[in-house]
C-alpha cells in the first residue's frame, strides 16, 4: 500500500488524530489479496480501536484456489490496556493480563473460520481447530505455498488465511489459542481462550485440541514458501545489522522506578532507546526541513559487538535515547538482519515493517553468522509479510526494495511506547 503519510505510529508519518477530530484516510491496494486489519496507532490503543480488512480477487478474477463457502474472521486478542498503563507508570514489565479472546469473548464462542487475526498487543499465540486440518494459503495478505497443519501461531500484528475442510463425524468442536512465551523466567498468561466449531443438528459435547507446549519454538518456526519463484532483490546497496534487546534506566526511587534496583524497564535497537517527537511527524520534519526534531546517525550495525545471544552482559543493560534515524537512497536494495539479544532476556520479538512487504530470507537460532548463514538464504521462493517474528535467542534475514518514499518504521509492536 503506497501511503507514506498516514501508515506509521504517531509521530512518525504524521501527528495523531486529537479528540473530537477527524481524518480521511486514502490509500491503494496493490499486489494484495486476503486478510489485512486496520487499527489504531497511539501508543497501546491499537489494543482497542480495531478491525478486519478483506481484500478479495478483482472481477474477473479468482483465488487459487477452491473458493470456500464461507468466509469469516477470527480475531485473538487479550486484555491489555490496564496491563500496559501499569507497566508504563511504574517503570516494570506488563504483568500478565485477565484473559485472551477470539472475537472478544474469553470461552465459547460459536463460529466458523477462515481468517485468522492476531490482535494481542503482546503475544504471540498458537491456534488449533480439534480434529481438523488447517491449510494455510495466505499471510499479510500475500498468497503463499499451501501448507498443511494442525496448528499456526500468528504474532501480534499478523493475519493468516486458513482453509478449513469440514470432514469430520457431525459434533462439536473447540478452536483453541493460548500463549507461545518464550521469555525465559518470565510470567505470561497461561490461560486458554476457546470457541466452538459446531456442525449442524448435533448436540454432543466439543472436543478439544491438542496445542503445543508454550514455549515450542520448533512448531513456531516452520518456515512457509511463496507459491513459486519471486524476483528477491540479489545485489544490496544496504545490508544493516539491528540487534534488539531489553535494559533498564537509572531513576530515582519511588512508585515511577520500580524495575530491578531503582530502574525503569527499557528495550532498544542497536543500543538506542527509540523516543517519539512530539512537536511535529518525522516525515513532516524532514519534508519541512523543521530543525531539532531527530538526528540522521542511527547505526546500520550495533556499536558494541558481544555475544548476543550469550550470558547477559550488565555493562550493555542502559541504553542511550535518541531520535536518530538512518537514511535510504529512493529504489535501493536493502537486507536487515534482525537479531534477538539476552543482554537481559532472550525474547520473541514480532518486528513490523510499516508500508512495505518484505521477503523472509532466512532465520536461525544463535547469533547471526554471515559466511555461514547468508549462503543458506532462501532466495528462490521465500515468503512475503509486512510483520517477522525474531525467533527467540535467533536472527531474521529480511530483503525488499525501498520503493515507498517517506519514513519506513521498524518498530516492535509490543514496546514502541519505551523505545523499540
Amino acid at each position: 500500500m503506497q501511503n507514506p503519510w498516514a501508515d506509521g505510529p504517531e509521530y512518525v508519518t504524521r501527528c495523531p488524530i486529537m479528540s473530537g477530530g477527524s481524518y480521511t484516510y486514502k490509500f491503494f491496494v496493490q499486489d494484495q489479496e486476503g486478510t489485512l486489519w486496520w487499527h489504531a496507532r497511539s501508543r497501546w490503543l491499537r489494543a482497542t480501536v480495531y478491525g478486519a480488512l478483506m481484500i478479495r480477487p478483482k472481477l474477473g478474477s479468482s483465488y487459487p484456489f477452491a473458493k470456500s463457502k464461507l468466509e469469516l474472521p477470527i480475531v485473538l486478542d487479550r486484555d491489555i490496556i490496564r496491563v500496559q498503563q501499569q507497566a508504563l507508570f511504574s517503570g516494570t514489565a506488563p504483568n500478565i493480563s485477565n484473559a485472551l479472546t477470539i472475537n472478544g469473548q474469553p470461552r465459547d464462542v460459536y463460529l466458523c473460520s477462515q481468517q485468522v487475526i492476531n490482535a494481542a498487543l503482546n503475544q504471540q499465540l498458537l491456534f488449533s481447530i480439534a480434529n481438523h486440518r488447517l491449510t494455510m494459503v495466505v499471510t499479510d495478505a500475500v498468497y503463499t505455498k499451501p501448507f498443511a497443519t494442525n496448528v499456526i501461531m500468528v504474532g501480534p500484528s499478523q493475519t493468516t488465511d486458513v482453509l478449513l475442510t469440514t470432514d469430520q463425524r457431525p459434533g462439536s468442536y473447540y478452536m483453541a489459542a493460548r500463549a507461545y512465551a518464550s521469555a525465559r523466567n518470565a510470567p505470561f498468561d497461561n490461560t486458554t481462550t476457546t470457541a466452538i466449531l459446531v456442525y449442524k443438528s448435533t448436540t454432543s459435547r466439543p472436543i478439544l485440541p491438542s496445542l503445543p507446549t508454550y514455549n515450542d519454538t520448533n512448531t513456531v518456526t516452520n518456515q512457509i514458501k511463496s507459491p513459486g519463484k519471486v524476483d528477491v532483490p540479489i545485489i544490496l546497496d544496504e545490508n544493516l545489522f539491528f540487534v534488539v534487546g531489553f535494559g533498564f534506566f537509572n531513576c530515582s526511587p519511588g512508585p515511577r522506578c520500580q524495575g530491578p534496583n531503582n530502574t525503569r524497564f527499557a528495550a532498544s535497537m542497536n543500543n538506542v532507546s527509540f523516543v517519539l517527537p512530539s512537536q511535529a511527524s518525522l516525515l513532516q520534519a524532514y519534508t519541512n526541513k523543521i530543525p531539532n526534531i531527530y538526528t540522521p546517525d542511527f547505526p546500520a550495525a550495533p556499536p558494541v559487538k558481544f555475544n548476543y545471544t550469550g550470558n547477559g552482559r550488565r555493562g550493555l543493560w542502559q541504553p542511550v535515547k535518541g531520535t536518530k534515524l538512518y537514511k535510504l537512497k529512493f529504489g535501493s536494495s536493502v537486507q536487515i538482519v534482525l537479531q534477538d539479544t539476552s543482554i537481559f532476556s532472550t525474547e520473541d520479538h514480532p518486528v513490523h515493517l510499516h508500508g512495505y512487504h518484505f521477503y523472509v530470507v532466512g532465520q536461525g537460532f544463535g547469533n547471526f553468522n554471515p559466511s555461514q548463514d547468508t549462503p543458506r538464504f532462501n532466495l528462490v521462493d521465500p515468503p512475503q509479510r509486512n510483520t517477522i517474528d525474531i525467533p527467540v535467542g535467533g536472527w531474521a534475514a529480511i530483503r525488499f526494495i525501498a520503493d515507498n518514499p517517506g519514513k519506513i518504521s521498524v518498530s516492535e509492536n509490543n514496546y514502541k511506547p519505551i523505545g523499540l
